[in-house]
């Protein structure tokens, strides 16, 4: 019997929970976990740790057994969501991320909207009924596997400020200030199917090849990159300073792609149950109206708060989540607080609003500054939530230091 390396999380029949961390990695095990507490999390499935060394030893090839592992998970993923793969008239796009057993934050790579291509673009506009969405969703990708498939995973090291990330957004800055437009919103369908066709055609002359138009070329290539991206150079020095074996491997999420960006009733966000810098018990987050993940940590617009009791000067003009959308807060509200009775420890928490819909996308034990370490730890101790043992072990002596 060959080795299992890929296991499902999804409304039925997940297979993997928080134990699994050395197997799934912290990013899949706690997917798997919140699965298994039915809270709304998109379909999908982990290749495990476990595999990565294969791979990476193996000439970076994918087995016949894995692969059929993979299709069979993606039928699950797919039937779950009601949607397939590389469908013309209802496609499902996925995402690939990097989770590693120890979070190792923005040092491996990430690629979203796998699964957009000539077939099924014209799809995902009749099902939408957004064409700038669909076109700003694929320009997206390109940018994104261009720079992690066809870049960094061949190693190609191009001189400073020439890679073609760097250079697809000097197109994009181009066309913007071209048109005279402030932020990436104000671009139409037009300008976008226009700047796609200028992408994919610098892609080919920096890169030499043309961009992927089959999804199933487009999901390999983006697994096996992110593997890849387990031995990229700012991960191997991430893990000697930090003291990370090098043979722990990193897993690959495959997840369905929800979308914060569709329009006013969708939105996007990252929280912490408790307020990391000070310890407070407080929701605290922010979010973005019709925006993807990457919007709200990039910096390009200015996040909302996410409830009223932890606005600032600097976001007290923006409207909260709360006030935004009420029985969305709550509900998020109410996970917030059940994710933390249950790991008993303040999480991270990202979250998706898909046209009025809540989804979950990941939760983990949050990271905080030695104030708010001590603060939470007495804290907890206090609400009965952990005993005294376990709040001394919360404060590291790194963060003693820093008291």
């Amino acid at each position: 019997m060959a080795e299992k390396y890929v296991y499902y999380f999804g409304p039925e029949g997940t297979e993997g929970d928080a134990s699994m961390k050395n197997l799934l990695g912290g990013k899949g095990a706690n997917l798997a976990e919140m699965a298994k507490l039915n809270l709304p999390v998109p379909a999908g499935f982990t290749i495990a740790t476990t595999f990565c060394n294969v791979y990476l030893a193996g000439g970076r090839k994918f087995p016949d057994s894995v692969r059929a592992e993979v299709e069979e998970a993606l039928a699950k993923v797919e039937k779950a969501m009601g949607r397939k793969f590389g469908d013309p008239e209802n496609p499902l796009l996925l995402s690939c991320r990097s989770g590693a057993r120890m979070s190792m934050p923005g040092m491996m790579e990430t690629v979203l909207n796998v699964g957009l291509c000539t077939k099924t673009i014209p799809g995902l506009i009749r099902k939408t009924g957004n064409e700038r969405f669909v076109y700003d969703a694929y320009r997206r990708l390109i940018m994104m596997y261009s720079d992690v498939v066809m870049e960094k995973a061949e190693d190609i090291e191009p001189a400073d400020g020439q890679g073609i990330r760097v250079q697809l957004e000097h197109l994009m800055a181009k066309l913007k200030k071209q048109k005279g437009y402030q932020a990436d919103t104000d671009m139409t369908a037009d300008d976008l199917k226009k700047l796609c066709k200028q992408f994919k055609e610098k892609v080919k002359q920096v890169l030499g090849r043309e961009f992927p138009d089959d999804p199933h070329e487009q999901l390999w290539g983006a697994i096996g990159a992110v593997f890849k991206s387990w031995n990229g150079r700012r991960a191997v020095a991430y893990r000697k300073i930090e003291g990370i074996p090098h043979d722990w491997g990193t897993a690959t999420n495959v997840q369905s792609m929800v979308f914060g960006n569709l329009g006013e009733n969708s939105a996007t966000g990252v929280a912490f149950s408790r307020n990391p810098a000070t310890g407070e018990n407080k929701f605290y987050g922010e979010w973005l109206v019709n925006a993807q993940g990457e919007d709200v940590v990039a910096g390009i617009r200015t996040p909302n708060p996410l409830n009223e009791a932890t606005k600032n000067p600097q976001n007290e003009h923006l409207l909260s989540l709360e006030k935004a959308m009420p029985e969305l807060y709550k509900q998020l509200d109410d996970i917030r607080l059940r994710l933390e009775r249950h790991y008993k420890d303040m999480q991270d928490i990202e979250f998706t609003i898909e046209e009025g819909k809540l989804y979950m996308l990941q939760c983990r034990n949050g990271k905080r500054t030695g104030t708010a370490a001590l603060n939470m730890a007495m804290d907890m101790l206090a609400e009965g939530l952990i005993d005294e043992k376990t709040a001394a072990m919360r404060v590291s002596p790194a963060q003693l230091d820093e008291l």
